[in-house]
């Protein structure tokens, strides 16, 4: 079929005015934050149901029509780019929470609600989603758990992943499947419902998850601390968590806190300037919590960790200091980073994060490093601004000269090249650091099952090629 005809018969298969070839909106759904690749899709397609998508899905397995998934377009991994004229199925109208369930404790939701819209529903039933991240306001649901997100709040509840009950997708064979049926406990054979959390699309499209929720947090507090030295960010952690349960234990270079100065809208947490700082949150449930807390400042203190820090008094300030960190990515986005997702086991984080710290400073004299990261699982951003008279091409080849040697201190310390940003694009040349060629080989027979035609989403993850 040519274009022509791809298009028309697409036209068939879901509501009027939902099959989209305008350039501009070519443009905007054939792309996310990532700035490596032009979006060249050949249309965009809006379903409604699932069943629209079973349609979508098997025409074009009939017709050999490359589909790519699209949610809030906010990856970093150019998972959601559609650079070789693909066709785009893009979830923006299956935005409907579809049931509650009080006594469970659970909500089922189309693929495209929002990840704040989900958070709001379960505060208003008194109850709280935890996986939270910067772009909660534009993220979908089905673009989270296709990169298995995790965010702010991982060190407490976890990822994406550990919130599914259970998922209805549409494979890359056209079959829609129910997994695991929202049970608590469901024993019987492989649980393929995480064979799709993380996936990518790569092996079909997820149409509805059912998210579990659980209580809301209690009185959380936030400390922001000015750390000494890189490596005295593990020892406030340990330090904090023999004592209090921590919700979040991020952390960010002055660097990136200039940044978002600059940006405005957000003011120094006090005047001593720090080579980098963390940020912690606990619920302060009584005065015995908060006093322990002031103890714990004091001895890190007293040791030499921390120069200085201040605490929330009012859920206003505590989402002032959030601001410090969530606007790090905002603020920096005009320099076109180049970003680096990677992480370790913690116990592992200082003398990794010291020897990238070195390697990037030693290939990058000229650019500008931005530090920051979930360090309290583990997981680092290393950002790279493009300086502003270098051209963007040259930027790009610049930075990936250099990823080797970032990605071999990754391998050594048997870290991931992509801590939960996925693969997408950019990474799946560097696959093999993470994942030994047996596990690659038994992902692409998995790939294979799911998707023989090879038309989800491919050159995400692997080569087509490789795929089969």
């Amino acid at each position: 079929m040519n274009p022509e005809q791809i298009i028309a018969s697409l036209k068939t298969l879901v509501d009027d005015g939902k099959v989209l070839t305008d350039p501009a909106d070519l443009e905007a759904y054939g792309k996310d934050w990532t700035r490596q690749y032009a979006p060249r899709p050949l249309a965009i397609v809006l379903p409604k149901t699932t069943e629209q998508v079973q349609a979508v899905v098997q025409f074009a397995n009939d017709h050999s029509v490359a589909l790519v998934p699209s949610g809030g377009r906010t990856g970093l991994s150019a998972g959601a780019v559609a650079a070789n004229g693909e066709v785009v199925v893009a979830f923006d109208n299956m935005n409907q929470i579809l049931d509650f369930n009080a006594s469970d404790r659970t909500v089922r939701c189309q693929a495209g609600v929002i990840t704040e819209q989900l958070q709001t529903f379960a505060e208003d039933n008194d109850l709280f989603y935890p996986v939270d991240f910067a772009s909660a306001g534009s993220s979908q649901l089905g673009g989270n758990l296709s990169t298995n997100a995790g965010g702010i709040k991982v060190i407490r509840y976890g990822m994406s992943r550990d919130w599914v009950a259970g998922l209805k997708v549409v494979t890359g064979k056209g079959d829609i499947l129910e997994l695991n049926l929202d049970l608590e406990k469901n024993n019987t054979g492989y649980d393929l419902r995480h064979l799709f959390i993380g996936a990518e699309g790569t092996l079909g499209f997820i149409t509805e998850a059912t998210m579990k929720l659980t209580r809301q947090p209690t009185n959380l507090t936030v400390m922001v601390l000015g750390l000494a030295d890189l490596t005295n960010t593990m020892d406030v952690l340990q330090t904090f968590l023999r004592n209090i349960d921590l919700t979040a234990y991020e952390f960010f270079s002055h660097q990136a806190m200039g940044h978002v100065l600059a940006h405005g809208q957000v003011q120094a947490p006090f005047e001593t300037e720090a080579p980098y700082y963390a940020l912690l949150e606990f619920e302060a449930v009584s005065d015995q919590v908060m006093n322990d807390a002031m103890s714990l400042f004091e001895h890190c203190v007293e040791s030499g960790w921390v120069l200085d820090g201040v605490i929330s008094q009012s859920e206003t300030q505590a989402n002032n200091l959030w601001q410090l960190r969530e606007r790090i990515s905002e603020s920096i986005a005009p320099r076109t980073p180049y970003k680096n997702d990677i992480s370790v086991v913690v116990s592992k984080v200082p003398e990794f994060l010291t020897e990238i710290d070195q390697v990037v400073t030693e290939h990058y004299p000229d650019f500008e490093i931005i530090w920051f990261g979930h360090i309290g699982d583990g997981n680092l951003h290393l950002n790279i601004l493009k300086p502003e008279d270098m051209a963007k091409e040259e930027f790009f080849d610049k930075c990936q000269q250099v990823n080797k040697w970032v990605f071999d201190i990754v391998q050594r310390h048997r870290g991931s090249v992509s801590a939960e940003h996925g693969v997408g694009l950019v990474k799946k040349d560097y696959l093999q650091y993470t994942r030994s060629p047996a596990e690659i080989a038994y992902l692409q027979g998995i790939k294979q099952v799911f998707d023989p035609n090879g038309i989800m989403n491919p050159g995400k993850i692997f080569d087509p090629q490789q795929a089969g």
